[in-house]
């Protein structure tokens, strides 16, 4: 949600961000548009100025612009660079900036139409840009002291009878529009829990002012529909502290384009490297990378790219040793950042036996390491860990807990079958793609397969889709399943067109036991408008029936192919954030176009070595741990101290709780005992998340009631440090 309050320290840095700096020597100035047409009534488009130094980078200037209608009974122009309609006519916007005039011919027409209303394009993104309709206010399920929006205005005839009819229609009065309880309470006029929100005489108070007035219409059904939006610029790379004006502009379906910045809400995915106002103005901070600013505009949205690199330096190249380091060192010399050198022999041997299968060396283990001369002996020491039987132990501690072995739900024996059809699986090097289709496609006996257990845990079509979406895409669409996603594309009909596939799954009961079946064709339809929602992936055409058969084959197809947009990528995602401790994409599981990955061509890289390679868990992990990026030092430099997500340093990151406990037994000398198992289990391989140990639960052990990696804590506690300091244990 966009923030509607600034701290006193933020606005002075937004403020100093747009001073330019001594040394950005303004070589040639550009506006954008360089004329305006504007046309119909209360026409509005902002300016901006850029400038370019005589190095090439490009300044925003827009802020720091004077500006000056010649003519303002034409157009008026407000100190941001945005020109209004006034009456029809040219005129023209002198600019002011670096000792430089510009100037924009200015045309209206139309201005002196009447106003057309319209109340999903011209109300219901007021009501989203302030908040109203949010999660916290009257958004919420029971809405707030009687007045309930949908949620970020997915519903626009809803909205407009809570508005209009409900309260004995006393929230409008269209022959005393001021005195509407909508525009009082908005205005501070009146008590109210969200504050003012709307300045009087402001351009969001007159347009409700002047519907209300209207009559509250909720407008034609063939009024113009929004196709998409733009933010423009699309990227740029800004100095430290440096700052740039953001104009959204939004497309309709009559071909006319109408900035929107002042109704479009904006969001940082880093606000430690970038903040953005409510105006748009983003302001960098100090520390070099890049974030990707969000724009939302009545459920379309688009991403702004700042980068923000380490003044100039020189740079000592290193040795790169696969793909991975030309993609890494690429972003590293983009943003003047210096890589750390390579760890030593001692630090390596404890690195990827932790990260590999999840154990520490033993003594005799490093010692053997590091007496080795062989140059390859890293390469080889990965090869033997990877066929090691902690290997299959290990990963499948992290598959169980996303695709939630639970005991509880499941009971011993099927919840065990589980667990190890898992682990064979990962034995065997079943290749990635096959063990996804296993998931999606399980049918039969609970007890002799596995993967079938998966529908008995999570037992409803929607959350089906959504697990898997979430596990195998990387795709959060739970939040679509009753508005529009706020932060992304996907709506209600392509999440009901996902549950779809699951529709007919279910686990019936015989004398043989439990067994999952998928029978019938049942018909899944949208909740809103009662339509029927035929079975469709993410992002495909909707078709005309379902498919025949078990739909889950057609999704799972899909799903895993090596061209979908969305699986090698996400796979490559996890296991990069594993071994690097941060995710290209972050968190791992959040896919969207408003959270970008970092290092967009790494990203690809990977996912199509993954692809090119079968889906081979082994050789991926090869190749990653093959990479001078992993094997890094974590020592820093002058120009990677600050550097938290482009890899030039190997970073800290804590250990999961049960390598940590498996770690104190082995240095102890002390093996520990779990209720119900027998002696000798290490933690590591406790398929059963519900067995009760203190330790594994104060340092993070997921629950599994959701597919989210969320779940793992890695949070540091209170609690751990008693439980290390007076614990028995």
């Amino acid at each position: 949600m966009p923030r509607l309050f600034w701290p006193v320290t933020l606005v002075l840095a937004f403020t100093a961000a747009c001073i330019v700096r001594a040394d950005d020597r303004i070589a040639s100035i550009t506006v954008d548009p360089a004329s305006l047409r504007m046309q119909g009534p209360n026409a509005a488009y902002s300016l901006l100025v850029t400038g370019q130094t005589s190095d090439g980078r490009l300044v925003d200037l827009t802020q720091q612009a004077r500006y000056r209608s010649i003519q303002p009974s034409i157009a008026t122009v407000m100190e941001a660079g945005l020109v209004r309609a006034v009456a029809d006519g040219e005129t023209r916007i002198e600019i002011e900036t670096a000792n430089t005039k510009l100037i924009v011919p200015v045309t209206v027409t139309g201005s002196a139409q009447p106003r057309v209303f319209h109340f999903e394009n011209d109300i219901e993104p007021i009501l989203g840009r302030f908040g109203c309709n949010s999660s916290g206010c009257h958004g919420k399920a029971e809405g707030q002291n009687g007045f309930k929006l949908s949620v970020f205005g997915f519903d626009p005839v809803a909205d407009h009878a809570a508005l209009v009819k409900e309260d004995r229609g006393r929230r409008t009065i269209a022959t005393a529009p001021e005195q509407s309880l909508l525009l009082r309470k908005a205005a501070g006029r009146m008590a109210h829990g969200g504050g003012t929100r709307l300045a009087v005489g402001s351009e969001a108070y007159e347009t409700m002012r002047g519907w209300i007035a209207a009559g509250t219409p909720f407008g034609r059904n063939d009024a113009p529909k929004l196709e998409r939006i733009r933010v423009e610029p699309r990227e740029r790379i800004l100095s430290m502290h440096g700052g740039q004006q953001l104009r959204v502009v939004a497309h309709y379906s009559d071909g006319r384009e109408i900035d929107v910045t002042r109704r479009a809400r904006f969001q940082s995915n880093n606000d430690a490297l970038a903040l953005v106002n409510p105006s748009g103005l983003v302001t960098a901070f100090d520390a070099p990378g890049d974030a990707a600013i969000m724009t939302a505009y009545l459920g379309e949205v688009d991403v702004f790219r700042v980068i923000i690199p380490r003044p100039a330096t020189t740079l000592t190249p290193l040795p790169q040793f696969n793909f991975i380091d030309e993609f890494v060192d690429r972003k590293l010399t983009k943003l003047n950042i210096q890589p750390s050198g390579i760890c030593d022999d001692a630090t390596f041997v404890r690195r990827v036996y932790l990260d590999v299968i999840g154990t520490m060396p033993t003594a005799e283990q490093a010692r053997r390491f590091l007496a080795n001369g062989q140059p390859n002996k890293r390469a080889k020491l990965v090869e033997e860990l990877l066929h090691r039987p902690e290997f299959a132990d290990y990963w499948a501690l992290k598959w169980t807990d996303l695709l939630r072995v639970d005991r509880q739900a499941l009971g011993h024996q099927n919840a065990y079958a589980f667990y190890q059809w898992i682990r064979d699986s990962i034995a065997a090097g079943k290749p990635l793609d096959q063990f996804a289709r296993d998931v999606i496609t399980a049918e039969g006996p609970l007890a002799e397969n596995g993967p079938a257990n998966f529908y008995k845990v999570v037992n409803k079509p929607g959350e089906m889709a959504s697990s898997l979406s979430q596990v195998f895409l990387g795709i959060r669409i739970a939040c679509a399943e009753c508005h529009h996603h706020p932060f992304d594309r996907w709506s209600q009909t392509d999440y009901f067109g996902m549950q779809s596939f699951f529709t007919p799954v279910g686990v019936r009961n015989n004398p043989q036991g439990e067994v999952l079946l998928a029978t019938g064709d049942p018909i899944t339809t949208h909740p809103r408008s009662g339509e029927k929602v035929f079975a469709h992936a993410l992002g495909m055409t909707e078709p005309k029936a379902n498919p025949a058969g078990d739909r889950r084959v057609e999704l799972a197809k899909w799903m895993t192919a090596p061209d979908n947009p969305y699986f090698a990528r996400n796979l490559a995602n996890r296991l990069w954030a594993h071994f690097l401790g941060r995710g290209l994409v972050e968190p791992v599981d959040d896919v969207r176009a408003t959270n970008p990955p970092t290092n967009p061509e790494l990203l690809d890289a990977l996912a199509r070595n993954l692809a090119e390679n079968k889906f081979d868990l082994r050789k991926f992990i090869g190749t990653i741990s093959a990479s001078r990026a992993y094997q890094t030092s974590s020592a820093t430099n002058t120009t990677n101290e600050r550097d938290e997500q482009n890899y030039s340093r190997a970073l800290f990151r804590p250990l999961e709780a049960e390598v940590l406990l498996d770690m104190v037994s082995q240095a102890t000398g002390v093996p520990e005992k779990f209720q119900g198992e027998p002696a000798g289990l290490r933690a590591i391989q406790l398929w059963d998340s519900k067995v009760s140990h203190y330790f594994l639960k104060q340092f993070g052990r997921p629950v599994r009631v959701s597919s989210c990696e969320c779940e793992r804590n890695h949070e540091p506690g209170v609690a751990q440090v008693l439980h290390f300091l007076n614990s028995p244990e």
